[in-house]
């Protein structure tokens, strides 16, 4: 028995940071593109890693950016994992999977790079939301009713419209490998809650799925 891996993704401070590891998050995600409202610098990407443990990932997110770009940022920010947030191809997820990176890539239920794509990606942990709006990402967008047939042979993280009051029911629906929220925890924009995330991650350790998951955000063997 086990429960998902957690990600609290758009983080904007060390002190989130912080908060994040005492709840239990197993990883947590900075955002590199300018136009969210969780953007971050460099600088600051790099005081937040700072206060991560090794055993917690620190992932960017990215969209569309180019192998050198990630590669830099990667080193600068001190990151352990990268997440592709638009149409990159499956070549550039090999090469930075190559260079010993945990790789996930977004895919959509109703929107492009939809689910059939996922296969084309072998070495990436599928990151599914069920649709796309404005900004690349979840938009807070829930899951409808209608349950699609979801990535098995890679890692899979749910993401999208979850929250502490949600979260509950999706696990158990898709009983997926990982979840990934942001909006949900936040006081506004771009502001976690320290009460929200730890309600969520108090919900999601309280789960337990029967079958061994594939560690979704570092390329460490499953522990269960």
């Amino acid at each position: 028995m086990h429960s998902p891996r957690i990600k609290i993704c758009g983080l904007t401070s060390p002190a989130e940071a912080a908060f994040c590891v005492e709840a239990g998050a197993h990883a947590v995600g900075l955002v590199f593109f300018p136009k969210s409202p969780r953007n971050v610098s460099l600088a600051k990407a790099r005081e937040i890693t700072r206060v991560l443990p090794p055993r917690v990932a620190s992932v960017g997110v990215f969209v569309d950016a180019t192998y050198d770009t990630l590669m830099a940022t990667v080193e600068e920010a001190g990151l352990t994992a990268v997440q592709l947030h638009g149409n990159e191809p499956p070549e550039l997820a090999e090469a930075l999977h190559q260079q010993g990176l945990t790789v996930l890539k977004a895919f959509y239920v109703t929107a492009e790079p939809g689910l059939g794509s996922a296969m084309r990606y072998p070495s990436a942990t599928a990151l599914v939301e069920w649709g796309k709006g404005v900004l690349p990402g979840g938009n807070a967008m829930v899951w409808g009713e209608k349950t699609p047939s979801l990535p098995r042979s890679c890692p899979l993280v749910i993401a999208g419209g979850l929250c502490p009051q949600t979260v509950g029911y999706i696990v158990r629906r898709f009983q997926p490998d990982g979840v990934d929220v942001s909006s949900g925890v936040e006081s506004e924009p771009g502001k976690k809650s320290f009460k929200k995330i730890q309600m969520f991650t108090q919900v999601v350790g309280q789960i337990q799925l029967p079958d061994p998951i594939k560690e979704p955000f570092t390329n460490a063997p499953t522990h269960l």
